[in-house]
């Protein structure tokens, strides 16, 4: 996507590689919207710190990130033993798949990377391999959001008001994203619509970070309260509910995402409004059963008891370069004796969402299984 820094326009991916340096480039989201600004990790446990302390967050992004990370630390090793090379991997495979566990988008990378590793016949050969490997899945990450604007445009038509949840823009992929990808798509085709931001407590991300990619983009916007959608659903100002998703399970149609999405798939049910959920093939898990299954992050209690912004910076400190953003800093607002319980993800049962947006086609949930075939599916 095309970004506008201090009167600048460029443009970038969320997620690349530095082959000279073996670093990881990410976009340092924990600073959006207030600062833009793009980092390297040194080795593959950088990497799945990276990953876990939300420097980059989202499904494909993080898919993306794990994958080179994977060909970042078999690229590290330096012997000649494809035994010795095999627990390498291993070991990079088991710290980058430990780094958020609701999310499968990395696991499914990593194991594509390991596939296409696997014809290789000596230790070169094999890192080669996995950073090509790493390379397409982040070309078909963008695909596969291209292919999700084609066929969700429609649904988005002239005047409507959309409700977003979290991030599932492009800053959660590798460009485009999924849930904004159809919002991209009307834009470009001459479409006047407006999005309602839900906040997304407790880290904000649609505030900061779905307000910004529209902003960027110049789509009609507002952020609301997680707690305002249910309003302005009864008074008739909500007409299509469109989000991501971290994990899909493609026996059941059941959709984990970001925590707060199944109370608006409930809203949205009760007053007969459209809820689409949009992801890429990566998404889909093909081998859990139940959505009691799906493992769901438990993240610290300080996101809840307090929030992260900016501290106004003097004009002095500006002057010196510091910028006009002033310093990050985290500030306590609930009581300071209380503890809190912070789930990262809810699940979703498939009678509440109307259909999945997909790069093959808009399916019903329950229509997953039968359609595995053109879905990537297990035979």
């Amino acid at each position: 996507m095309r970004v506008n820094t201090r009167g600048r326009i460029q443009s970038h991916r969320t997620v690349d590689f530095d082959v000279r340096a073996n670093a990881v480039r990410l976009i340092e989201q924990r600073l959006l919207p207030h600062e833009f600004r793009i980092v390297a990790m040194p080795d593959y446990r950088a990497t799945a710190r990276a990953i876990t302390d939300m420097v980059v967050r989202g499904a494909g992004a993080i898919g993306a990130t794990a994958a080179f990370g994977l060909a970042q630390g078999a690229r590290a090793f330096r012997g000649q033993g494809l035994a010795a090379f095999a627990r390498q991997v291993e070991r990079v495979y088991a710290t980058l798949k430990a780094a958020r566990p609701t999310a499968v988008d990395p696991v499914n990378a990593m194991d594509m990377v390991r596939a296409r590793m696997a014809s290789g016949t000596s230790v070169a050969e094999q890192q080669a391999l996995a950073l090509e490997a790493a390379r397409a899945f982040a070309d078909e990450d963008v695909a596969h959001c291209e292919a999700i604007g084609q066929h969700g445009e429609p649904l988005v038509q002239e005047g409507m008001r959309v409700l977003t949840h979290c991030n599932a823009g492009w800053l959660a992929f590798v460009d485009v994203g999924s849930a904004t990808a159809p919002l991209y798509a009307a834009q470009a085709a001459g479409r006047q619509f407006h999005v309602f931001c839900d906040e997304t407590r407790p880290r904000c991300q649609g505030a900061s970070l779905t307000a910004w990619e529209l902003a960027q983009q110049g789509i009609s916007h507002q952020v609301i309260a997680d707690n305002a959608a249910g309003h302005l659903m009864q008074r008739g100002e909500i007409d299509l509910v469109i989000v991501g998703s971290d994990r899909v399970l493609g026996r059941t149609g059941e959709v984990a995402n970001k925590i707060g999405t199944y109370t608006k798939a409930v809203l949205a049910a009760h007053h007969r409004i459209p809820f689409y959920v949009a992801i890429p093939l990566s998404t889909i898990d093909w081998h859990l059963r139940s959505g009691g299954e799906i493992p769901i992050e438990e993240r610290a209690a300080d996101e809840v008891l307090g929030a992260w912004g900016r501290v106004r910076a003097s004009a002095s400190r500006r002057r010196r370069g510091s910028g006009a953003g002033g310093e990050p800093a985290y500030v306590r607002i609930a009581n300071p004796t209380s503890d809190a319980r912070n789930p990262g993800f809810d699940v979703t049962p498939a009678r509440l969402v109307t259909g999945i947006i997909t790069p093959a086609g808009i399916f019903r949930p329950r229509e997953l299984w039968r359609n595995r075939g053109p879905l990537g599916g297990p035979e």
